[in-house]
């Protein structure tokens, strides 16, 4: 947009757009017919408002430098004029007459609507077009300007959870509320978005099934229409990071980055200051990505930003909740960038205790279950009306299907679950029976003794029985608890072609049970798509204690995960499992430079999920694990490969807590494996950067690096790969350094010690070379290789190289040290630890002296 001429009309049809509303609201209040005609008007003015000040603020900012803006001057000067146009139809009816006068003294609305329906319509679709040009533009420079940006700034590397956002693929089928639904409470949530002296947090709570998530994505999706969706977060237990606090922060960000122009060099200056901000603690992400960067913009933007987290309740564990919650009051701190969020949860003990904890004034909340009971079966008989009509038109069914009393029977038994609704609208949809019997079926539970989520889920269940005679009926039972069990306790999805490798079940098996599921889990046509509950409370209703020896549909939990972690342990065991190099790699070859697609080839989706979650099940289950047990089999058998695993799957992070995890488990008298899982906590934490890195030093660097008497080392000793070996002597026992804490570029000037004071041991220097007064800073081979010499300048000191030393063919000019890395012939071949890191070198043939700052020399021998 071009100059004073193209800004000025962005202003012109902000303030023309302003007054219409204006006038349009007074009709609302005023006028008694026409109510939809001047709200869907009313709506289109205040969108292209809404879009042209986000405009206006770009122009101001980035000017002549937008590629698509500049081009909009034509549509700006035809949308204010027609704007113009309704202004004088609007204000020319709003003129008193005197028998509106009259009228009003006596309390009558006696304004008339000035357009009909149709003309309505057009103007609506008139200005719905300038509102998508506009929104277009806007999108595109916007765009560019986020690309600008993030080309310097790389903000996207932040890691995030999938499918955590409203528009996500993951979601894409899940509804929103139908049109004439919600209405009373979508107005007030939209009202108080858009006030600037509202609370900043909105939580609306409800029972389970009561529709939470459905207005949530409502609301979502209607702030992303009107460019007002700063970001939005759907937690789902179940479903891997969407199940905790660990990526919430972090793909927060990431959307804001996206969607608020400016706001990427901020988060890029956090990710500069800190480059592991993504692993730090949750205070620290919320600070350093979210809080600071708002405060810090130069130009924020002027509309009202809303973020929306639905389910909350789903977060585990509950004392993140509660800090979540914390962090988030924190956003009233923010005086110049309007910032609202919107929580959906149960109304859960700790999460009312959470909320109770906040600052006055931080929040207003709506119970969404205890709405007047009209109003919701008002909008659970348009839902039933609007889906088993669909029903009757693919299934060409009588036009007085369903009956109206069958309909108000439906009604009263779903008030006030929506999740009734939905359940029992797939389930008698289902093409593979009769709609019609399907809907007596539900009508049967009609004033039985039951509870809702007994009669949302039983008359689905209970066919699985029909027509099966008592022996089918025992193996179906048997089939549902290792299927159906099992996929509602999975810590993450699988695919039908997972499920069936990790519980050693034909996938045709499963395929066939879960054929008369569809009306609770999704479940996809292709078998390489995960299987999904639809709703957390079919999980509730499977697990709950109260039906124990009752039901055959009963799960139990406890016997459950123990048969998981038993099938995610012999699946790691197994020829296809787990083993040294499994995705056929160079010793050095360095994490980053592994393709994806590689490792999924060689670790398959179950495989995966075997590696992350053993551990978790194990736990669940709440079996202690004994000496010559699976889990101790397989540790002494394959602890090297599953670390080698996780570092390819990128979660080496989590190993050490998944240690600690399983130690908790170990039963008291076993000591020997107490004794292997605190030296594995050692090892692990000890080559943490190594093995996250470069997976296969695992088996090079970190066993010959490792004290003499580590469990570790030994149980793997002839798992090292074999071309280099240790000749001078290696530490006797771990030192008091855990870990070392690499990435610094320059000198660290902070430091802290744990809240618990448990990483504040000291410890001793050990193994110097007497005789120098100082670091070594050269060492030398004797021509004929048979002495060293380090020299300081003033002790020179001869060591007589080891006796079993064999000089093969391999050439010094071939090996070369360089920061953390040993080469040989161009390919990283060793990572050294910090404390071998050398302050010189010197090569002869196949061996390798490196000296220290310590006083120490290591004697390396590489074999061909």
């Amino acid at each position: 947009m071009d100059g004073l001429s193209g800004a000025a009309s962005v202003i012109a049809v902000v303030d023309i757009s302003a007054k219409v509303a204006s006038l349009c609201f007074q009709y609302s209040v005023a006028a008694k017919d026409a109510k939809r005609d001047i709200g869907r008007l009313q709506q289109k003015v205040a969108n292209i408002k809404n879009v042209l000040e986000e405009l206006q603020q770009l122009v101001d900012r980035q000017g002549s430098q937008l590629p698509s803006t500049h081009k909009l001057l034509e549509s700006l000067k035809e949308c204010h004029k027609q704007l113009q146009d309704l202004e004088g139809k609007l204000k020319a009816n709003l003129e008193p007459s005197g028998r509106r006068k009259a009228m009003s003294k006596l309390g009558f609305r006696a304004l008339k609507w000035p357009f009909t329906s149709k003309e309505v319509e057009k103007t609506v679709q008139n200005l719905e077009n300038y509102g998508n040009t506009f929104s277009l533009a806007l999108q595109v420079d916007q765009t560019a300007v986020i690309l600008r940006v993030d080309q310097k700034t790389d903000t996207l590397s932040l890691p995030t959870a999938k499918g955590a956002s409203f528009d996500s693929h993951v979601e894409e089928h899940n509804s929103t509320c139908l049109p004439n639904t919600r209405t009373e409470l979508l107005r007030h949530i939209q009202g108080w978005a858009n006030d600037k002296n509202s609370k900043p947090i909105f939580w609306l709570n409800g029972a389970a099934g009561t529709g939470k998530s459905t207005i949530a994505r409502t609301v979502a999706r209607a702030f992303a229409d009107q460019q007002q969706l700063g970001a939005s977060f759907f937690f789902k237990r179940g479903e891997g990071e969407r199940g905790n606090a660990t990526r919430f922060f972090t793909t927060i960000a990431t959307q804001l980055a996206h969607r608020v122009s400016g706001l990427g060099p901020g988060i890029k200056k956090a990710i500069e200051a800190d480059p592991a901000i993504s692993e730090k603690n949750l205070k620290d992400q919320f600070e350093k990505l979210i809080l600071h960067p708002l405060l810090d913009m130069a130009h924020p933007p002027a509309l009202v930003l809303l973020v929306v987290i639905d389910a909350l309740d789903e977060c585990e564990p509950d004392n993140n909740i509660r800090l979540v919650l914390q962090l988030l009051s924190r956003t009233r701190d923010l005086k110049s960038v309007s910032l609202r969020v919107f929580v959906t949860s149960r109304p859960e003990l700790h999460i009312r205790l959470g909320f109770k904890q906040l600052p006055n004034g931080t929040f207003e909340d709506l119970i969404l279950h205890e709405v007047a009971k009209q109003t919701i079966q008002h909008d659970i008989r348009v839902y039933f009306k609007h889906e088993l009509a669909q029903v009757r038109e693919e299934r060409s069914l009588s036009s007085g299907w369903p009956k109206r009393d069958q309909v108000e029977a439906l009604v009263e038994q779903a008030v006030p679950l929506f999740i009734f609704a939905a359940t029992a609208c797939r389930y008698i949809s289902d093409r593979r029976d009769n709609p019609k019997k399907r809907l007596e079926i539900v009508l049967g539970y009609r004033g039985a003794k039951v509870s809702k989520l007994n009669a949302t889920y039983l008359p689905i269940l209970n066919q699985l029985f029909d027509e099966e005679d008592e022996e089918d009926r025992g193996r179906w039972a048997c089939d549902f608890q290792d299927i159906v069990g099992s996929i509602v306790l999975l810590e993450t999805p699988l695919s039908t072609t997972s499920l069936a490798r990790l519980l050693d079940i034909s996938k045709d098996d499963i395929s066939c049970r879960l054929d008369s599921l569809h009306s609770v889990l999704s479940i996809p046509d292709c078998d390489d798509m995960p299987v999904r509950l639809l709703h957390l409370s079919f999980r509730e209703f499977l697990v709950d204690a109260s039906k124990k020896e009752k039901s055959p549909f009963w799960v139990d939990e406890r016997a459950r995960h123990e048969r998981l972690a038993s099938h995610c342990l012999q699946l790691m065991s197994s020829l296809n499992g787990l083993r040294q190099n499994r995705c056929d790699l160079q010793p050095g070859t360095l994490r980053s430079e592994v393709d994806e697609g590689r490792i999924t080839s060689y670790l398959s989706p179950e495989l995966q999920y075997a590696c992350r979650y053993w551990v978790y099940h194990l736990k669940q289950s709440q079996r202690v694990v004994g000496d010559k047990s699976t889990a101790d089999t397989f540790l002494q058998q394959h602890f090297l490969h599953w670390l080698e695993a996780m570092s390819l799957i990128g979660e080496t992070n989590k190993c050490v807590s998944l240690l600690e995890a399983l130690s908790t488990l170990v039963e008291a008298s076993n000591s020997a494996l107490s004794a292997f899982l605190q030296d594995a906590r050692r090892f692990t934490l000890r080559f943490r950067h190594v093995l996250q890195n470069a997976p296969l030093q695992i088996y090079s660097s970190a066993l010959i690096f490792a004290p003499e008497s580590s469990i570790v080392r030994k149980a793997f000793v002839d798992e090292m790969l074999g071309s280099i070996k240790l000749l001078s002597k290696r530490e006797e026992d771990w030192d008091a350094c855990r870990s070392v804490l690499e990435g610094h570029t320059s000198s660290v000037s902070a430091v802290a010690f744990s809240p618990d004071g448990q990483l504040a041991a000291t410890g001793s220097c050990r193994s110097v070379l007497e005789g120098h007064t100082s670091y070594v800073r050269a060492v030398a081979f004797s021509p004929d290789g048979q002495y060293i010499q380090t020299n300081r300048g003033d002790i020179p000191l001869h060591v007589p190289a080891t006796p079993s030393l064999s000089f093969q063919s391999a050439q010094s000019s071939h090996v070369f040290v360089q920061d953390e890395w040993i080469s040989l012939d161009q390919r990283r071949l060793l990572w050294l630890p910090s404390e071998y890191r050398p302050t010189c070198t010197t090569v002869h043939r196949n061996a390798v002296i490196l000296g220290h700052s310590s006083g120490r020399t290591t004697f390396l021998e590489f074999r061909t």
